[in-house]
């Protein structure tokens, strides 16, 4: 029941093409890239987020958020950075880069994957790597938009580590086909990374997921608790339902004071009020990907009235649902 809602969550981080850059490092290199939001407009327009990550080819290097988290990078290493911050990528720790980042604008970007080199402070565009770098890197911007409610990306850390090692072959794997694909540029190669990407973002959260210490909390951990969990796939599963904390708390085997305070702990906040914004996100979802009408959209989430459904979805997002969907569709037309 957990797996599902896991699986319905990730469906709603709607990914929305992707772009690639081939990245070498040589001597003493630091390429610093800016928060998603910024670069989104230059790479991918129309989306409103950039999710990042690099997977190391060749060589080692760090990843790290100024005033934030950091981490090595070996050879089959994945970092994702999964809010979109601004991070450096370098051949030391504690390196930062010249802020200009004209070059994205002056980017081939329908030409792809991009190719990169980077030799201490001077940027090569198109350059191809040379036997004397150190370290070759993929790098995978994967467009995504920031729906009404996910509390998905909310759960994971600003910088997620995937480390390559003898147990985990479709890593390996993933790392070496990436390298291959941007490489090679062949026919289809684009979507195929893109694809992989998806894939190697679920694998990440599932991972990430596996490996909470006890006595987390965040919506993750929630998924893990036999009650929270139990009540979260209700939800879920069946959004339109009029539920009360006192049905939710009976379906899962709590009383109602009981399954508040833990829903409230572990999620952070109480389940009405998941409900309503989890109904929001299974909207948003509807109104993008079929061409229901907003009355029935309405009644599909729970809903008695269209007037109803449009007020909260409207005091969700900023917008009514028909003019937000509007305003979508045409973002749409433009992805790459």
């Amino acid at each position: 029941m957990t797996q599902d809602t896991l699986s319905d969550a990730l469906r709603g981080v709607r990914f929305r093409g992707a772009v690639f850059f081939y990245v070498s490092g040589h001597s003493d290199w630091a390429a610093e890239a800016p928060h998603g939001r910024e670069i989104a407009p230059l790479l991918l327009p129309g989306v409103e987020q950039v999710m990042e990550y690099h997977a190391v080819a060749r060589g080692h290097c760090w990843a790290s958020i100024p005033g934030g988290p950091s981490a090595r990078l070996g050879a089959g290493d994945v970092v994702v950075l999964p809010h979109g911050d601004g991070h450096v990528v370098s051949s030391a720790p504690g390196m930062r880069s010249d802020p200009d980042y004209s070059w994205y604008s002056r980017a081939e970007i329908d030409r792809l994957p991009l190719r990169i080199r980077y030799d201490g402070r001077r940027v090569d565009l198109a350059a191809p790597p040379q036997s004397s770098d150190e370290t070759t890197i993929v790098c995978g911007f994967l467009g995504w938009d920031l729906q009404p409610f996910n509390p998905l990306i909310d759960a994971l850390p600003r910088l997620l580590h995937l480390r390559a090692g003898d147990d985990d072959a479709w890593l390996a794997a993933f790392t070496q086909q990436a390298v291959a694909e941007s490489h090679a540029r062949r026919p289809g190669g684009e979507a195929m990374l893109a694809r992989m990407s998806e894939m190697m973002f679920v694998d990440a959260v599932r991972r990430y997921a596996d490996a909470l210490p006890d006595g987390s909390t965040g919506w993750l951990a929630g998924l893990r608790d036999r009650f929270v969990g139990r009540t979260l796939a209700l939800m879920h599963a069946q959004p339109a339902r009029d539920w009360s904390v006192e049905d939710l708390g009976r379906e899962a085997g709590l009383s109602r004071s009981a399954l508040h305070e833990r829903f409230v702990q572990l999620i952070g906040i109480a389940p009405m009020q998941y409900l309503t914004q989890w109904r929001m996100q299974a909207a948003a979802r509807l109104l993008l990907d079929t061409r229901a009408t907003v009355a029935s959209i309405a009644l599909e989430v729970g809903y008695d009235s269209e007037a109803a459904f449009a007020r909260a979805f409207k005091r969700s997002v900023g917008k009514p649902p028909a003019t937000w969907r509007r305003e979508r569709d045409g973002r749409d037309g433009q992805t790459v």
